[in-house]
């Protein structure tokens, strides 16, 4: 009983279906595949914003206003 064989996992999707229902289950995996499709298309927008971040990031740390700035200029004096 250390393995799981196909058998079992035939007898484990049987009883998911007669527990849940074929409708519920097809709505799960609607609702599941929306969610993985909206955070893919976060992550595309995210990394599409992050040249223009970037670019923020160092007109900031020219002004000397972040934290490895103040460390740079409290090191130095």
């Amino acid at each position: 009983m250390g393995t799981w064989s196909i058998w079992h996992w035939l007898v484990v999707l049987v009883i998911v279906l007669l527990v849940f229902g074929t409708k519920k289950l097809r709505n799960l995996g609607t609702d599941l595949g929306g969610a993985v499709r909206g955070f893919k298309d976060g992550m595309k927008e995210a990394s599409a914003d992050k040249p223009a971040d970037a670019a923020a990031s160092t007109v900031v740390q020219s002004s000397g206003h972040t934290l490895e700035g103040e460390v740079k200029e409290k090191s130095k004096a």
